[in-house]
This record gives structure tokens, sequence and C-alpha cells, in this order.
């Protein structure tokens, strides 16, 4: 039974963009076999490969001079770089050590299957794995076991190894994906213009990938349910469609959580929800989850005391295994289904919007905050609409263009959500308050003036080098022009929240939403309301 081999384009945002598009050929049973035993290689390879730097670092670690080089004082920069340079020179803790360690762990029949080139790609990927715990940025390596596996492989170039190829226009439309000697056609749609467009570069390496698909009866599944896909990576710039042609100007972004504020020099300002079209079947969703867990109840009743809960493991003793069933494994594809399409779905939407946001202005200017730092308070709101992805999101769409410019200004700084134009005082505001107020000079006072929206207004006057404002003069001559811009976002944003029914996640008042209270005068008289209410409870009191 033949299933679907997909290829699909990929994009980066390095000074020499890679670019590629989506075909598909038949994969037949022997050739899934195939491709399972080649990724079976590349796991034993890899986690060798892990295990090698793992040892190299432990021993590194364990040497006297080694506590030494960190008794460095930090202010002395060069002498603590010299002294942990030369212990990763003595014992071979560094990228190119492990391309020779590669070597020698690539043995006879390893390399049937896995070429020079990919095994330094495994050592490289590898040895980055085990920096991050030599830094202090990860606590241990993830070897990969047989049932997890490694997903994806690479080469270094498309000479050797894994390598694409492409059938000259005159002769067809056929392509081939080589990995020794297994060929893989693929058919390629040259009516599409990305596509037209892409391969008329030339292929730099490629990349294979593999994820499980809900069943081995998805479209684009082999016999074993997984799903083959291939990134070819090409040199040059991808395709700029015409209505998506950079415009000119100053752009200030202010992202939330969940929204985004847009104001842009030249055009209307926009407060908007991020991904607003992405609607997740919560119901389907929490059914699979409920019955994963029910499954792998009945699979490891030992693992679960007599009210249901986890046993807590005793002094001493190791790992717990859980059994898996064939259907846990087939209730768990179903789940990474529907949650692989709902990030796609999202990751289209973040690419039109960074688009749209292109077409306002060359010079986009937002603050850098901490993404994960947000996950602690708003987990449901991040996982949803993935703020940081949309940040990556734009930086690609900014490196495609080779003119544009992204500053990301340090809030600790600025802290442009608690500055005031007009006196240029600074006034700390809690999350739930989502209108500007000075107490000051009464700014805002009559709740017009949305956070969020004067936030992203700030960023767009700010000298993103030297994070100083124009002049006050400046500065009131230019909110004179911006204040009704805001304010018609403001309404904008009420009315159409309002029919979607999502007013809370503005802050906008109406809907248990926090507004900010009114200025109010200290000395004001007592009004006939309260006057009447005082002299109830001063009849009420005993005698």
């Amino acid at each position: 039974m033949e299933r679907m081999f997909y290829l699909e384009g990929a994009c980066d945002t390095s000074q020499r963009p890679r670019l590629s598009s989506p075909c598909h050929g038949p994969v037949n049973p022997r050739q899934a076999s195939q491709l399972h035993a080649h990724f079976e290689c590349v796991r034993q390879l890899y986690n060798s490969l892990l295990a090698e730097a793992m040892k190299r670092l432990k021993r590194m670690k364990a040497d006297p001079a080694w506590q030494a080089a960190r008794r460095i004082p930090r202010s002395d920069k060069p002498a603590r770089t010299q002294a942990f340079a030369r212990l990763r020179t003595h014992y071979g803790f560094s990228e190119y050590g492990l391309h020779e360690a590669a070597k020698r762990l690539r043995t006879k029949w390893l390399a049937e299957h896995i070429d020079s080139l990919m095994a330094q790609k495994l050592a490289s990927r590898a040895y980055q794995a085990a920096n991050r715990v030599c830094v202090g940025q990860a606590r241990r390596v993830r070897f990969r076991s047989k049932g997890r596996g490694l997903d994806s492989v690479e080469g270094k170039t498309n000479t050797s190894g894994l390598r694409f190829h492409l059938q000259a226009g005159a002769d067809g439309n056929q392509g081939w994906l080589s990995w020794h000697d297994e060929q893989f056609p693929v058919l390629i749609d040259w009516q599409d213009e990305v596509v037209h467009h892409a391969l008329k570069s030339r292929v730099k390496y490629v990349r294979l990938l593999r994820h499980w698909a809900s069943s081995p009866q998805a479209q684009g599944a082999d016999c074993r349910g997984l799903v083959y896909t291939v990134q070819l990576l090409l040199e040059g710039h991808p395709l700029q469609k015409p209505k998506n042609r950079l415009g000119k100007g100053v752009v200030g972004l202010d992202l939330g959580p969940s929204t985004v504020a847009i104001v842009p020099q030249q055009g209307p300002a926009r407060l908007l929800l991020l991904a607003e079209e992405l609607a997740p079947d919560a119901r389907t969703r929490r059914r699979l989850q409920r019955k994963l867990e029910r499954q792998r109840r009945a699979n490891n009743p030992e693992h679960y005391d007599a009210q249901g809960r986890i046993r807590k493991r005793a002094t001493g003793q190791g790992r717990r295994r859980w059994r898996e069933s064939r259907g846990y494994q087939k209730t768990r594809r179903r789940l990474a289904t529907t949650e692989r399409k709902l990030a796609a779905h999202r990751r289209s939407l973040h690419g039109k919007l960074a688009h749209e946001i292109m077409r306002l202005g060359d010079d986009l200017r937002i603050e850098k905050v901490s993404y994960k730092g947000w996950q602690r308070c708003f987990g449901k709101s991040v996982g949803l609409r993935a703020p940081g992805r949309f940040v990556d999101a734009v930086k690609c769409v900014v490196a495609r263009t080779r003119t544009a410019q992204l500053h990301e200004i340090s809030p600790f700084h600025t802290r442009l959500s608690q500055y005031c134009h007009r006196c240029g005082n600074y006034t700390r505001k809690p999350l739930a308050q989502r209108f500007h107020r000075c107490p000051h000079c009464g700014l805002g006072s009559d709740g017009l003036i949305q956070r969020d929206l004067y936030s992203a207004w700030l960023a767009s006057v700010l000298d993103p080098i030297r994070l100083t404002f124009p002049s006050r003069g400046q500065l009131d001559i230019h909110w004179q022009s911006m204040e009704a811009c805001l304010s018609a976002a403001l309404e904008a944003t009420r009315e159409h929240a309002s029919a979607q029914g999502f007013l809370r996640r503005f802050g906008i008042p109406g809907v248990r939403a926090c507004r900010p209270e009114r200025l109010a005068d200290p000395q004001q008289e007592p009004t006939a309301s309260s006057e009447v209410s005082e002299a109830l409870l001063v009849a009420q009191e005993p005698l």
C-alpha cells in the first residue's frame, strides 16, 4: 500500500535566507522500512556522540584547574576566558573535537547509512546540547530512546549523503530525494509562483523530518503511521509578493500575552487580539486528554493508590516503567495531530499579521520582554496566542526584506507603560488598569487613553539608540495629531470586540474590567445621596 511522501518549504532569518517549496511523491512499505533503518542508525550515533561529550565534560569539571578558573573574577574577562579555553582544548570538549570522535564512532555498519558530513552535523548537535549544560543553561541532556527516536537529520552539502536532484525544466518536472542507493520520487507544482521562484536557486543542503500522523490511514502516512517531510535549504532570498510591499516610516508595537497594539506614524492605529481567528476545539482536546489518562491508569495500576493518586517513589527506587498500549499510542497521536494543526494555523496567522505590519513601515520598535516569564502568570493565554512566536515571525519577515529594522527596546530604562509625556513623570500601574491616567497632570482623566496604544505610540517617538524622548514641545505637537487616532482605534476595537464577545481581553469597561478612577477634588462637598445615607445610619443607632 503506497502513501504520500511530502516535501515542504523552509526559511530562516540568516544573512542568506533559505527557501523551498511543498512537493510530494509516493513511498511504498519497502522505502518506509529503509527510512526507518536510517533513522535508527542516526539515533544510535547521536546517543554515542552525546555520551562522549558528557564524558569529556565530566572529566573537565573534575580537574582542579576548572575550580581555579571559576575563582577568577568575572571582571578579569580575558584571563577567565583563556583559562576555560585551555581546559576545553586539553579535554577535547569542542565542536571540532566531537567531529574527530564521530570518525571513530562511525563504524563500518553505521557508515552504510550515515556519511561523514551527516555525522559531523550530529556531532555539532550533540556538542550544542552538552555545552548548554556546561554553561548552566540546562541541567541535563536528553538521550533519545528507541521509542522516542530522533526525528530530524540533515547534511552539509547537496553533493553527498542526503541530497535532492531536480530534473531539468525542458525534460519534465520530476525531482528525487536520494539517500545512498535509495531514491524517493517527488512531484513539484510548477504553477505555484513561490515554488517556481524557490527552485531556481541552488540547493545548499537537505533536512529530513518525520512525525507521527493520527493513524496509518491518514493522508501522507506510511505503514507505521509516520509522515516524512523534506526541507530544501536553498541559497537566495524568498519571493516578495507585490501585496507585501515594504512601507516607509516608524511603527510602534506594544505586545501583551494575548494582544498587540500597532501605532504607525502614517495610517490608522490598531489594537488587535493575537491570532483572533484561532478556534481551538477545547471539548475534543479535553476528551482526548481524559481518555489518555484513563488508558494510562488501566495500563499501569501498580503506580496508583486506592484513591487514584500516583504513588510516591520509595527511597532508592529507580525510574518507573510506564506501559503503553496500542490504544494509548493511538490516542496520543490523535491529540498530537490536533495540536499540530492548531500550531500550523497559529503560525499562518502570525505570518499574515507580520506582513501587514511591514506594509505600514520599515522601522519597527518593540519592548524586549521575557515571554517565558509571562507563562507563569498568563500560561493559558500565552500557550494559545504565542506572543514569542509572533515576535519570531516578525524577525523572519524583517530579515527577508534586507532593508527593514526591528529595534527591541529594554523596558528597564524606558518604562513606557509608566511614562507620561505631558509632565515627564513615571507612575506605576497595576496590570488590571488598562487605561492611562496620570495623577500629576491629569492626562487621561476621561478614561479614553488605552494603555497599550499609548505605550506603542511612545515607542514610535522614542530614540531606539539613545533611549530618549523628544522635547516636551515636540511631544505635545505630535500628541495633538495622534490623540484622535488612538481614540478612533479604541472605538473600533470596542465595536469589534463587543460583537465578538471578548471585551475583557482589552480591559474595556463594561464587562468586569478595571477602569481608572476619575480625578476627584479632595475638598468635594457631600452629595444629597451621601447625606441621606448618613441620616439613615444615625437613625438606626440604638439609643
